[in-house]
């Protein structure tokens, strides 16, 4: 059984507590038995964090299609409706920072379920949009989803906050794969949606994402009512305990702004933190500048909207499917040769998509491989990023990588269209095979991925 010193033994560079070393007797070390009620305490997070994952995703794959066609519809103007669309990565990007924060202050719990609730919320105003085709809460409503967003990213590493190093990649990839599931269902609840709205009355559209906020406003109730103990608690008296040091037991109480450059300070010191946090936003930004103007580029190729809809769904398996053997793959042979791994299935996909755009199938075997780079790139610079950042500033600084990633994401799918437009989609994976030289150069660095 895994000691109870090294479930949680400072692993980065600048450790906010000095952890006794195992084996050393001390009155504050916890026993055996603690040890096994982490693993118990363990089992239960990840449980809880899977039934909202599934919940919550549900809600959130209603966007990038009935949130679309709504966009183009209440807004009846492309320039418009191409804002809205992006509207909810940006709440995403926004949002992700004050839920990290909020994680910090009040515990997982507390934080992602808010998240998810501030979604339905939104949900549901954009209900009323559907209903009566109206603007401003169209912008907000999808602004509101990106909480759930947010928190559907920070739930994987919440996975990580009790977890044994052994299994740490594995239990973040585990929640990232039940997110597949409400991504492919989600997309499909205009069926259900038509079902529903001749019952009520209402539009297909608005019965769509009515069905969306009752499945975010479930998922932070599961959360609310079942993630207790709260593991980032759990963390924090643990490593209280293991310090001797009581008052250290509870989130610090800081000043406005403190957590933020707490944060900053720790990117600063820690190289590694650095190193994951660029690997993260690599995968973000490489899959976004190819995988948003595809549709378009099917479309122009001749291809019909059941090769779009067939494509960009091999490419969400692609970036779902395999997520637990990645993460096994990570905790068995590390985070740096799982990111080559990845970045060589990136150069795979964006040689497709500069050699043969031209062809559907070629473009469909570039998304594919796209998914796949992503996962393998997303998943280990995650579980990096979760494993070498100090706790004290655990929760706000995964907060604030999340939301530089949707905020670049956001940005680079701003950027796309544009740039298709003047070149071509080959031109576009040329420019996204450009983006992947930082994190090239830190992979053949050794330097970056030591202590």
């Amino acid at each position: 059984m895994t000691s109870p010193e090294s479930l949680n033994a400072p692993t980065t560079e600048t450790p906010t507590t000095e952890t006794p070393t195992s084996g050393t007797p001390t009155s504050g070390t916890p026993s055996t038995g603690t040890a096994g009620a982490l693993e118990g305490t363990q089992r239960r997070t990840l449980v809880v964090l899977v039934i909202a994952q599934i919940l919550g995703t549900i809600s959130l794959g209603v966007t990038p299609t009935i949130g679309i066609l709504l966009a183009g519809e209440v807004t009846d103007n492309e320039a418009w409706a191409g804002l809205a669309r992006t509207s909810s990565t940006l709440g995403a990007a926004l949002l992700g920072i004050p839920l990290g924060n909020l994680a910090a202050r009040r515990g997982r719990r507390t934080a992602l379920a808010t998240g998810w609730w501030v979604a339905a919320a939104g949900a549901a105003l954009l209900v009323v949009s559907a209903q009566f085709e109206l603007v401003v809460p169209l912008f907000l409503g999808l602004l509101m989803t990106g909480a759930g967003t947010a928190a559907s990213l920070q739930s994987r590493f919440a996975a990580t906050d009790l977890a044994a190093p052994s299994t740490r990649a594995r239990s973040l990839s585990l929640v990232v794969w039940m997110g597949a599931i409400g991504n492919v269902l989600g997309p499909n609840l205009g069926v259900p949606g038509e079902v529903l709205g001749a019952t009520t009355g209402l539009s297909v559209y608005a019965a769509a994402f009515l069905i969306a906020a009752v499945a975010s406003l479930l998922a932070g109730t599961v959360i609310f009512a079942l993630l207790r103990p709260d593991p980032l608690l759990v963390l924090a008296r643990r490593q209280a305990a293991l310090a001797h040091d009581a008052a250290a037991g509870a989130p610090a109480r800081l000043r406005r702004g403190e957590r933020f450059r707490r944060m900053v300070a720790e990117l600063r010191a820690n190289r590694r933190a650095r190193t994951a946090l660029v690997a993260l936003l690599t995968s973000q930004v490489v899959m976004v500048s190819l995988m948003t103007m595809t549709p378009v580029h099917i479309e122009h190729q001749g291809g019909s909207l059941t090769i779009v809809g067939l494509t960009i769904s091999l490419h969400v398996a692609g970036m779902f499917g395999l997520s637990p053997v990645v993460g096994i793959l990570v905790d068995r042979i590390g985070h740096r040769a799982t990111i080559s791994i990845g970045i060589a299935i990136f150069a795979g996909s964006l040689a497709a998509a500069i050699f043969a755009a031209g062809s559907l199938a070629g473009v469909m075997v570039s998304l594919v491989l796209l998914g796949l780079g992503w996962s393998f790139m997303n998943v280990a610079a995650s579980a990096l990023f979760a494993t070498v950042i100090a706790d004290r500033s655990r929760a706000s600084a995964q907060g604030g990588a999340d939301a530089l990633s949707n905020l670049l994401g956001a940005t680079t799918s701003f950027a796309a269209g544009p740039l298709m437009a003047a070149t071509s989609f080959s031109a576009l994976g040329a420019v996204a095979a450009l983006l992947l030289v930082p994190i090239c150069l830190l992979v053949l660095n050794p330097a970056h991925w030591r202590a």
